[in-house]
């Protein structure tokens, strides 16, 4: 299950898993036949793709969401949080609106952590009928979890609570030997990052980036494809940077 997984990030991770043998279920809030191109492309990867429609900051979507993905697959071994949103406006904190506050956090956090409780959920159970299931869950969260812009506060508190979800979620999910991983990305060329897209190209002209370009989805997609094959079973709660460099404290 990948939310916001049809364009971005999302769509990175899930060419980047379909690519390595994974079936997937997609989610997002876009009518079926505008994202149909999508599925069709990951199919002819050799991937089941399923689109399961929904806002996961509603509570009776979530739940539709995931009984979706659970009738059509049986089982959901991974659950990849990748959906967000940006503040519509970037707005100085001193005069951030309490609507803007309230749209961000409530899908980047709040509907991500409750769809988090339902699917983990879940996977105790497949876990409580085969000792071999195996499963884990990847939050993406941002660079933004730690690096402050006063101009889009929300976006920043709500990738703060993502990292700390990462760490209860880990410690909750331990005793069902299910790993939980936090992969903070840095700048992604995406849509959400083109209408600052001139500024971020003269601070790489600048130095800023230690790896002198911006990422792309493919890039986190990579790091997650080696998260989902299990190959860091002994990581849970952990942080991999995907950034370029760009946090390492330089003089």
């Amino acid at each position: 299950m990948i939310t916001g997984g049809t364009r971005g990030i999302g769509l990175g991770i899930a060419t980047e898993l379909a690519k390595s043998g994974c079936n997937l279920a997609l989610n997002g809030v876009r009518p079926k036949d505008q994202i149909s191109e999508v599925v069709e492309k990951l199919q002819s990867l050799g991937a089941d793709v399923i689109y399961c429609a929904g806002n996961i900051s509603v509570q009776k979507d979530r739940e539709t969401i995931v009984s979706s993905a659970a009738d059509h697959f049986g089982q959901l071994h991974v659950l990849i949080n990748n959906a967000g949103v940006a503040p519509e406006n970037r707005n100085d904190i001193l005069e951030t609106t309490e609507d803007s506050f309230d749209r961000v956090m409530n899908i980047n956090l709040k509907g991500t952590f409750f769809l988090t409780q339902l699917i983990a959920h879940h996977m105790i159970e497949c876990r409580s009928v085969s000792s071999n299931f195996f499963g884990c869950i990847v939050n993406i969260s941002s660079i933004s979890a730690t690096v402050a812009s006063a101009n889009r506060g929300e976006y920043c508190i709500s990738k703060a609570g993502l990292s700390m979800m990462t760490q209860l979620f880990a410690s909750r999910m331990g005793e069902y030997q299910i790993p939980v991983y936090e992969v903070r990305p840095g700048i992604i060329e995406t849509d959400m990052t083109a209408g600052v897209l001139d500024k971020y190209t003269q601070l790489i002209e600048e130095g800023l980036f230690v790896q002198s370009r911006l990422g792309t989805p493919e890039d986190v997609g990579k790091v997650v494809s080696v998260l989902v094959e299990g190959k860091f079973p002994y990581s849970t709660g952990q942080v991999v940077m995907v950034d370029g460099g760009l946090t390492i404290p330089r003089l």
